[in-house]
């Protein structure tokens, strides 16, 4: 069972999860805007990311007996200077995240709530994939600057990612 406060933080991190993929879409009109069809792919992917993960939420909230609770969700920013500044601003989003779901960690622990800490281990580890996928993309961006052939090559390549469910929900699916 969880305590009142964990599961208000874990309420807290399913709707931050909800907001993260409104930022998203967000960052894929940008793109779209810009008819750079693979860079707009590629956060419509992280957008189906971040529903899916307040999915996750979702269910362990129900799975431990508590109730979820919808808060307003912010307008995000939808203003970018350039592709690189796009990319910037969703890894200080993505670190965001990490310290949320950190300090639901330190919580369980301070709890010794050993499932739920269990359960955020998850997305520990996706977060490490998280900001070094957007760091990744950030080198590439500063090294190509403002040449527009390897940026089209760079939307050529970011076209190709498809959303794949995350495995928490491939168990619950089965």
């Amino acid at each position: 069972m969880l305590s009142e406060r964990m599961l208000e933080e874990l309420n807290k991190q399913l709707n931050y999860e909800i907001y993260s993929a409104y930022l998203y879409v967000a960052m894929e009109n940008y793109f779209q805007e810009k008819n750079l069809e693979g860079f707009a792919n590629f956060f419509k992917v992280q957008m189906e990311e971040e529903l899916s993960h307040a999915r996750i939420f979702y269910e362990y909230i129900y799975r431990m007996g508590g109730k979820v609770k919808l808060y307003p969700i912010e307008k995000p920013e939808e203003d970018f200077k350039s592709i690189l500044d796009v990319f910037k601003k969703a890894l200080e989003h993505e670190k965001s995240v990490t310290q949320r779901i950190h300090k639901l960690v330190d919580l369980a622990i301070e709890e010794k709530d050993h499932a739920t800490n269990a359960f955020l281990q998850w997305f520990v580890n996706e977060q490490v994939e998280e900001e070094e996928s957007f760091q990744k993309i950030i080198n590439k961006l500063e090294l190509i600057g403002d040449s527009m052939q390897p940026i089209f090559m760079l939307d050529s390549e970011l076209a190709k990612r498809t959303f794949v469910l995350p495995a928490p929900l491939v168990k619950n699916e089965q």
